[in-house]
């Protein structure tokens, strides 16, 4: 047990890394616009969504290396290019370097939301796969506080070039996680499905099970890999369950408004009156909101189950989204609208936040797990990409769309929330506490 934890939290911190990467870009938001005078329509394309790509991009083809390459490498090759994205995104001398570097990070922030789950799904048990599978989420909303503090530290430390040491700085960490990958072992599913190394596969799992339980477990996954070819083709009749599960839940915790929150935080609460450097440093309190609810989540994620997550965050999604709402509408104090926006954010932790990266690993079968991971996780950052681009049109402050009615937004937002908890109620399936050999029984073999 002592292993698996030490090689969940190694991998997980490529969710660190993805979460810091994701939103350092809030703090840098305003001060890049002033300095090259950008367009809302060229703002939200390059500048705040161009990452977003770049993460589309490595999630929708982030399976291929992660099936041929195996999952550990891939892993080390996603810190070679959060490295490189931080120190091009922070020397960047015009907009367009600057929206390349933030692509090549966009790529390793799509490829880690495919290898990263899969490979702690892999080499955990059914008893702590939900837990230690969150880990991941718990890194990534770490590394948007973490975001949000650097943010509010280096503002002010060089003046207008403040902006390059808030995105500068992520080099530090993205090297020091590529060091310590290096030391995790190989999938054992890989090593049986793709190298059928099977020496190798179960020298890992004696390190997860006992010597019984590990021989039991590899023939599992000796038998799961001899089956026929017709297997390894995702888009097949017989995988429509999982497609629509993966595409869905992916699909309902963007439509929650997350990103909007999170990418355009201080922008939100400037135009609520929490503005200049109060609106940085509210943002810490979203931040520590964040990874509170998201700590409470992983506890329960094995003890409630998937669903039952999801349906509590549902509930908060609905009730905090239409309070937003009402504040924007009303006029409501500024410290009233912080405080249901948190509530939103605590809906989300432990609800979707807990549950998308554990449960998208854990719904596909071994043969096509890393193309059902790129499904699910492309459909994530598509509709995050969309949203974030189309922001600016809505919220700028002299040309935005709603920049007197943002209420509609997150009103918009609550009604999609309530079709999330209709689904939750009649079609999620629970997940927890099944060995992903007979996860897949249950959610495909009606259909063989």
């Amino acid at each position: 047990m002592k292993d698996i934890t030490k090689w969940s939290i190694t991998v997980a911190l490529a969710g660190f890394l993805f979460g810091f990467d994701t939103v350092v870009i809030s703090g840098a938001n305003q001060p890049i616009r002033e300095l090259w005078n950008t367009s809302p329509l060229f703002h939200g394309t390059f500048i705040m969504s161009m990452a977003l790509w770049g993460t589309v991009l490595g999630s929708l083809f982030g399976g291929i290396p992660t099936k041929y390459l195996g999952r550990k490498k891939t892993l080390f090759w996603i810190g070679i290019l959060f490295f490189i994205s931080a120190l091009g995104s922070g020397l960047a001398p015009d907009p367009y370097s600057f929206s390349f570097f933030r692509f090549i990070g966009g790529i390793g922030v799509g490829v880690s939301s495919v290898a990263a789950p899969i490979y702690i799904s892999e080499i955990t048990t059914a008893e702590n796969r939900g837990r230690l599978g969150a880990l991941y989420q718990f890194n990534l909303v770490f590394g948007i506080l973490i975001a949000f503090v650097s943010n509010w530290l280096l503002k002010g430390v060089d003046g207008a070039n403040d902006w390059r040491w808030m995105l500068g700085v992520e080099a530090i960490p993205a090297l020091l996680y590529t060091l310590m990958v290096i030391k995790v072992p190989n999938s054992p599913r890989w090593l049986v499905i793709q190298k059928k190394d099977y020496d190798s596969a179960l020298d890992v799992l004696k390190r997860i099970y006992s010597g019984a339980d590990a021989q039991k477990h590899l023939e599992e996954i000796v038998a799961d890999a001899n089956l026929p070819k017709t297997s390894d083709q995702l888009f097949q009749k017989k995988y429509n369950r999982v497609l629509w599960l993966g595409f869905l839940i992916a699909f309902f915790n963007q439509l929650s408004g997350i990103n909007f929150v999170l990418y355009y935080a201080p922008e939100i609460l400037e135009q609520a009156g929490l503005g200049g450097e109060e609106s940085l440093f509210n943002s810490i309190a979203i931040g520590i909101v964040n990874l509170v609810f998201t700590i409470i989540g992983l506890r329960l994620i094995d003890k409630l189950g998937r669903r039952q997550l999801i349906l509590i965050g549902s509930v908060g999604y609905i009730l905090s989204l239409l309070m937003v709402g009402i504040c924007f509408q009303m006029s409501l104090s500024s410290t009233t609208l912080l405080i249901f926006i948190c509530m939103f954010i605590a809906s989300h932790a432990i609800g979707q936040g807990a549950v998308i990266w554990v449960f998208i690993s854990e719904i596909f079968p071994n043969r096509v797990r890393a193309y059902g991971q790129s499904w699910g996780t492309s459909t994530h950052w598509v509709f995050a990409a969309i949203i974030t681009l189309v922001t600016p049109f809505f919220i700028d402050k002299t040309e935005g769309i709603f920049k007197d009615n943002l209420e509609i937004i997150y009103y918009f937002f609550a009604g999609m929330m309530v079709l999330q908890l209709l689904w939750a109620i009649f079609k999620m399936p629970e997940t927890k506490g099944v060995s992903l050999e007979d996860l897949e029984k249950k959610l495909i073999g009606d259909e063989e």
